[in-house]
């Protein structure tokens, strides 16, 4: 009767089998000494891992390599060796689906909180929010029972209509992996495993599935390798997720040189290799490729209504039979299968993973603090900002995006929230009957799969509506932008303009037309034309903010916080400033089979200051309610590197945080490079009045470009300059030092 209750425990929600595994344990009194080496979780890693191996079935090793579900991979129940749940992230744990399908299980305990996107995380230029953000997400993880988190994501903006850009970091290596290596180490500290998405070149959605990157071999080393190597050598990630596009004309779920060559010789990565859901294309491929778990979208399982089942992966049965006919060798299957047990016993047997939390205030806290962070100020003509309530007696508030829910929509990325703040809830709760509001446009449903067209007549409506308030309004706050809706942020397709949609820009035009005090507050993943940027007096971008978006909304506009995010991606007057679009359709969407990076290292603000062209906003660019006076830099040797210091001083009146930036530029080299590169950033903190001495380290690394001669990294002795910026474009001094190797 123990038996069968235990049984029945350790099917049950993740709180449930924690307990039934205490109950087991205490029933078995078993010392680490007593138990298998690889159960004796005092014993060294490899030891354990190895011990496990050699008493493994060659049919066991194979199926703790492919699906057994949506989202898990099987363990082994004879030995002891727990499966490994997975779930979307990397903004929140995705709702519960049922077991063999994409249908949700409708679970009513599985509402969580959804934190700020990644392009928020970045915005706010800050590591410390970044090791938060880790920490809280992970929590909400583990609590689910969840032993993999898929994500986060550090693929390049190259494109500003990349459906998926608010899921990654901006267009800069070194932010993004900056960023991301804090977020990795305090999930993994909490027990469970990041999954780096998306390995690698995964930089649009229209034919993904299909397309081959043609790139250089010094712009994949220089802009879009970068990051992960961070989370990998840094970061020390568990997990890392291949992409679905081809490089070289092989597929990245399946592909040797960089899986087998680049990832795991390398860099010396340990951890599994996971396939995007149906990444995988041919057993061999993958076999020897370098894939080390095989999870899918094309079947439904184990169950009945399908023929196709976990078994028939290509990791499955066709690999199986591979090994027993000696056609690819043991010791491939005992390295994926290494890598594997790896990763459970950093998380679904390790003993020190939390319990976790789902939807405290800790977390909502949390949530507040890095969407106050990761909001920039854009523009703030005439200190229309921080918005004096006194001067305004009708403030209206008009767009969708004031009232419609953000955490909808997206594709995988969707989250189930428990409770979220719109911006017109925390906008009234502050301002009471000042506030009116009017929707403006419509966008229609979240939709993922298709678009919701809204009529021209309904959308006619609405304006008019908005522009008769308008008439009486003193203050109007526009909350529009981008949504999660498909062919806007949304997995699977991109944007198919750089303007905002739903008549969007029409719209601000003629409300600033009738009223001077006007604020426009965007949410988004990516850039965006801003042709009515001179009618108004106040821009606000936000990305995402997750569940407490009107709260750190209306903290920011009302001078509670002072903003303090930064850009991580440039804002272009037009599209074509953007250099993907200047090799014409090759260069962008491409042409269904393959898609050539002609621009080569010129990706983002690269190419804006090299090229001359001017930006509507630059990357690094945030406005402040407050102003930063710097002082000279200087620059002294230390070892093998060298320090940058600079005093800043907070020059007004309100409390502020300041983002001090370090750019290179080699003043003459043999290959082409840009005017200057981001090496090291600090965020600072500063009282009215206060004055803080910001130091920051260059490294011979700092200096290097990729030799494509060697096929390795490369610094010229000569003359550098490290520029201190607050902004790619706002050089605030500049100090020269010489490298001699």
């Amino acid at each position: 009767m123990r038996t069968n209750l235990l049984k029945e425990l350790l099917h049950g929600g993740s709180v449930i089998r924690t307990a039934a595994m205490l109950l087991l344990m205490g029933a078995a009194s078993v010392t680490n000494a007593q138990k298998p080496l690889y159960l004796n979780t005092k014993a060294p890693l490899e030891e354990r891992v190895k011990d496990a191996l050699k008493r493994m079935t060659v049919h066991e090793k194979i199926q703790v390599l492919h699906a057994q579900s949506k989202f898990s991979s099987a363990g082994v129940p004879r030995l002891g060796l727990r499966q490994l749940n997975m779930d979307d992230g990397p903004h929140g744990v995705r709702e519960e689906l049922e077991w063999n399908s994409w249908k949700v299980a409708k679970w009513t305990n599985d509402s969580v909180v959804a934190f700020p996107s990644l392009t928020c995380l970045a915005a706010t230029w800050n590591p410390v929010m970044s090791a938060l953000y880790g920490n809280v997400v992970s929590e909400e993880f583990a609590f689910r029972g969840k032993d993999i988190m898929l994500g986060p994501g550090v693929n390049i903006a190259r494109t500003p209509l990349n459906g998926r850009a608010f899921e990654y970091m901006g267009e800069d290596p070194y932010l993004a992996g900056r960023m991301v290596v804090p977020y990795i180490k305090e999930a993994q500290a909490n027990g469970v495993a990041c999954c780096l998405k998306h390995f690698a070149l995964n930089n649009q959605e229209p034919y993904r599935f299909e397309t081959d990157v043609i790139v250089s071999e010094r712009a994949l080393r220089e802009i879009y390798l970068p990051a992960f190597e961070h989370a990998v050598k840094e970061g020390g990630v568990w997990t890392i997720m291949g992409s679905y596009n081809l490089w070289l004309g092989r597929h990245c779920c399946q592909n040797d040189s960089l899986l087998n060559g680049i990832l795991k010789r390398e860099w010396g990565f340990d951890g599994a290799v996971v396939s995007d859901w149906g990444g995988v294309t041919d057993t061999w491929q993958a076999a020897t490729g370098g894939m080390d778990i095989e999870m899918g979208s094309y079947t439904d399982g184990k169950l009945k209504e399908s023929e196709f089942t976990y078994d028939d992966y290509y990791l499955a049965r066709p690999f199986e039979k591979l090994i027993n006919e000696s056609k690819i060798s043991m010791e491939v299957l005992d390295e994926k299968v290494a890598r594997v047990l790896r990763t459970m016993f950093r998380t679904s047997m390790n003993p020190d993973k939390v319990i976790g939390s789902q939807c405290s205030e800790a977390h909502y806290e949390a949530c507040r603090q890095i969407a106050e962070e990761g909001i920039v100020l854009l523009r703030n003509r005439n200190d229309i900002l921080p918005i004096d309530a006194s001067r305004y007696n009708r403030i209206l508030v008009v767009g969708e995006n004031a009232t419609r829910s953000l955490t909808e929509g997206g594709g995988s990325s969707e989250l189930k929230t428990l409770r979220d703040v719109s911006p017109l809830e925390a906008l009234k709760a502050l301002y009471g009957d000042k506030i009116v509001h009017a929707k403006g446009y419509s966008s229609g449903k979240p939709l993922y799969g298709k678009v919701d067209k809204v009529s021209a007549e309904t959308q006619a409506k609405l304006k008019a509506e908005a522009l008769a308030k308008a008439d009486d309004a003193d203050l109007i706050i526009f909350i529009g932008g981008l949504n999660k809706n498909r062919l806007q942020d949304c997995e699977n397709g991109d944007r198919e303009s750089y303007d905002l949609s739903f008549g969007q820009n029409a719209l601000i035009s003629e409300l600033a037309a009738k009223q001077k005090n006007i604020i426009v507050v965007t949410f988004g993943g990516n850039p965006y034309s801003t042709p009515w940027l001179d009618r108004i007096g106040g821009l606000l971008h936000c990305w995402y903010l997750g569940s407490e978006s009107g709260n750190a909304l209306a903290n920011v506009l009302s001078g509670k916080v002072s903003p303090s995010g930064k850009l991580p991606v440039t804002f272009a007057v037009k599209q074509s400033d953007y250099p993907c679009f200047a090799f014409g359709t090759d260069g962008y969407p491409g042409n269904g089979k393959e898609v050539y990076y002609n621009e080569g290292i010129y990706v983002g603000y690269r190419h804006f200051l090299t090229k001359g062209v001017k930006s509507r906003f630059p990357f690094g660019f945030g406005l402040s309610y407050t102003t930063f006076k710097y002082g000279k830099p200087t620059i002294k040797a230390a070892g093998n590197a060298w320090q940058v210091s600079v005093d800043v001083t907070n020059t007004g009146k309100m409390e502020g945080k300041e983002v001090v930036q370090l750019y290179i530029g080699d003043e003459k080299c043999s290959v082409d490079r840009p005017v200057r590169e981001l090496k090291n950033f600090k965020k600072v903190q500063l009282n009215p009045g206060e004055t803080k001495s910001v130091t920051m380290t260059i490294t011979p690394q700092d200096l290097c470009f990729w030799d494509e001669t060697t096929h390795g990294w490369k610094a010229e002795a000569g003359k550098f300059k490290a520029y201190v910026c607050a902004s790619a474009e706002d050089v605030r001094g500049s100090v020269t030092f010489e490298y001699k190797p």
